[in-house]
């Protein structure tokens, strides 16, 4: 039987394998079910495609994008294995010789996307053509909340079954979690063998910066870096079209790519950034998952990532083919506000939104790391062996201070309002601003109250950033941004620890110029992400735009005056009787944590004068229910009839008794004239 070290000289050109590959190639080649992690760059595809050419059958491989498959089949056929791809980007001739191969029995790979298992056909095809194995490349697109979700993988445990064939799954992103769901979806909790291989890439240079001028700061990165093969990954579509142009303008060369773009456009892009040297692509993260150019020299972050899973696989991009490579991520307090509105506004769970708060506290933690970023990033991974000296803050140490009092006095700010607070309002108690919400609350009367002038207001949320990336601090879901104490802030704020903070992020934060002026102030941004994920699933459930439900101009209205009932939400504009009568609940509980009960006739009354004066009336009807004397049998009025006298124009004694009758009237006449006419 021909070795996996001979086909992998005769066939791949390689005198030996990289480290852990071998293992991985056995493994596989053995028929069991196999969970890899590894790093980008470090030879995944092969622990695939060598077993394929070594066990019997064809290999089904399941890959998330086109372009990266046509590349990969394009190398395997040059190097003369029979592979083909089944995708949506082939012309006829191509599919017709794909079919031709399998009829004869020619083909040892076969490459198709997740999204063609949901045609029928496909199962009835992998069952005639003798399936010997499944590879899944990017497996981590399983995961139901991960950054590349594809609901379509979700599909491939059932395929697994229904094949009863090995499952080899291969990805370089997967924190504890996101491993374990793996494991669920696609091994149906049967626990594969696992291999968990380093993530470090020692030749990637890690850097980051405070964002000042960014279009600039990229602009002179890009022009030290001349000829050079990169990629600027944008948060939005407008700004990859606008950092292009300004790339193009300074004499570089450049294209954009996102999603908007048209499918034959983005083809083309991704063709001239295979072909073209020293091409620079400026794209949302629809580019790159599973480029395969090795020679990409830098990567740059305009826009802070999601997560800390999604900057590690965006800059594994470069420097594949291990030569060194730079990176740049730019971060400022406007990311941050986009990435955690950006969570709160989605359908997750609680659970699982609080997840994400705590990934993008270790991206913050990581961009206001104190020592070694290599060593945050990979910590973050669980390695704890690690040798650096390619980052900035190796190059160049950060100015650090001890920071104990600062977050001392702040987790004090947290505990004495009960963790019901936002980063907003517990620095106007620090610096002692007497702003109307701290006056209302008595917040001015806590002994925090003022402990803080000795920073500005922007030096503060320097602070209570820094304090997210130490995971000292995190946002609760459930209470709209509020800020929460996790055990680890336990130690400092009982005087037991000490904690470091960066002098110059603090420093810097007060140069900085003002961020663009938001939709709500930063205390009821969070209330209003939660307002806009609430009206997103009521139209996603009456198949209606968002806007049909209420207004941008609404929500915006509801999060910085927080209607506590029924009838302060009638006076938000855009609320009508026949939305308040539809949504008022399901928005009042978002803010006040449970909906108001309100009988039907009470709630078409609300907002109105009339609903003021029925819960007059319904005052004096309890004072009256067992008589004067509260010694007679018990007597009320409907709450229909309640709302008509509420409602009464010209009110006087008969018109009551023909509304009440003459009982009620006799005991709740006097009383409810006494009201009608104050009113009046």
């Amino acid at each position: 039987m021909t070795s996996a070290a001979s086909l992998l000289s005769e066939i791949f050109g390689f005198d030996g394998f990289r480290p852990g590959q071998e293992e991985i190639v056995q493994a596989v080649t053995q028929g069991e079910n196999v969970l890899a992690i590894m790093p980008t760059g470090g030879g995944k595809s092969l622990c695939f495609q060598l077993p394929a050419l070594l066990r019997p059958g064809v290999t089904v491989v399941i890959s998330p994008l086109i372009a990266l498959m046509r590349d990969q089949v394009r190398a395997l056929q040059e190097a003369g294995v029979t592979a083909g791809a089944l995708t949506s980007g082939n012309t006829e001739e191509e599919t017709q010789a794909v079919f031709d191969a399998l009829e004869r029995g020619a083909l040892k790979l076969l490459y198709m996307a997740p999204e063609r298992l949901a045609a029928g056909s496909a199962l009835g095809l992998l069952r005639r053509i003798n399936v010997g194995m499944i590879a899944v490349d990017e497996a981590h697109c399983v995961s139901q909340w991960g950054h590349d979700f594809r609901p379509d993988y979700l599909r491939i445990g059932e395929l697994r079954r229904a094949l009863d064939v090995p499952l080899a799954a291969f990805t370089a992103t997967a924190d504890a979690e996101t491993r374990a769901e793996i494991t669920q979806k696609l091994f149906d909790g049967a626990a594969p063998r696992s291999f968990l291989h380093g993530f470090d890439r020692p030749n990637i240079h890690l850097a980051f910066a405070a964002k000042d001028g960014p279009r600039k700061q990229i602009l002179d990165f890009a022009a030290a870096r001349p000829g050079q093969s990169g990629i600027v990954y944008c948060g939005t579509r407008a700004k990859t079209e606008g950092i292009a142009r300004a790339l193009q303008e300074a004499g570089q060369k450049a294209l954009h790519y996102h999603g908007g773009m048209e499918a034959e456009d983005r083809r083309r892009a991704e063709q001239r950034f295979q072909q073209e040297d020293g091409l620079i692509v400026v794209a949302t993260v629809a580019f790159g998952m599973g480029v395969d150019k090795p020679d990409i020299r830098w990567v740059a972050h305009a826009d802070l990532p999601k997560s800390i899973e999604a900057y590690y696989q965006e800059i594994g991009r470069a420097g594949r083919d291990g030569a060194p490579a730079e990176t740049l991520t730019l971060f400022g307090a406007d990311d941050i506000r986009l990435r955690r509105a950006q969570i709160d506004e989605g359908l997750a769970p609680p659970e699982r939104r609080a997840a994400d708060h705590a990934r993008l506290n270790a991206l913050l933690g990581l961009a206001e790391a104190l020592h070694c970023r290599r060593k945050s990033l990979l910590g973050y991974f669980g390695e704890t062996q690690i040798t650096c000296g390619r980052c900035d803050l190796c190059d160049t140490p950060a100015d650090v201070f001890d920071g104990t009092l600062a977050v001392r006095k702040a987790l004090s700010a947290i505990l004495r309002t009960d963790e019901r607070f936002g980063a907003g309002h517990l620095i106007d108690i620090l610096r002692g601003t007497q702003t109307p919400k701290v006056m209302q609350r008595a917040h001015d009367k806590l002994p925090t109250f003022g402990v803080g002038k000795e920073y500005s207001r922007s030096q503060w949320q320097a602070v209570f950033r820094q304090m997210m990336g130490h995971d000292l601090v995190r946002p609760d879901p459930e209470r709209h941004g509020a800020l929460r104490m996790t055990d680890a802030a336990l130690p400092i704020l009982r005087d037991q620890a000490t904690i470091d903070l960066r002098r110059d992020s603090i420093q810097a934060a007060s140069a900085r110029h003002p961020a663009v002026k938001s939709m709500v102030n930063d205390e009821d941004a969070p209330l209003l992400s939660a307002l806009k994920a609430k009206r997103r699933a009521l139209a996603e459930a009456a198949k209606v735009p968002a806007y049909i439900i209420f207004t941008d101009r609404t929500l915006i209205e509801m999060a910085e005056k927080r209607p506590q009932s029924l009838d302060e939400m009638a006076h938000i504009g855009g609320v009508g009787a026949k939305k308040l009568n539809s949504f008022g609940d399901a928005f009042l509980s978002v803010i006040i944590g449970e909906a108001e009960a309100m009988h039907p006739s009470r709630r078409k009354l609300a907002g109105k004068e009339a609903g003021d004066i029925y819960d007059q009336l319904l005052a004096a009807q309890s004072a009256l229910a067992r008589g004067a004397h509260g010694t007679d049998k018990p007597l009320s009025c409907s709450a229909s009839v309640l709302a008509k006298v509420a409602q009464l124009r010209s009110p006087d004694a008969p018109t009551l008794e023909r509304l009440l009758g003459e009982k009620r009237s006799e005991r709740f006449g006097p009383a409810f004239l006494d009201v009608l006419r104050r009113a009046g």
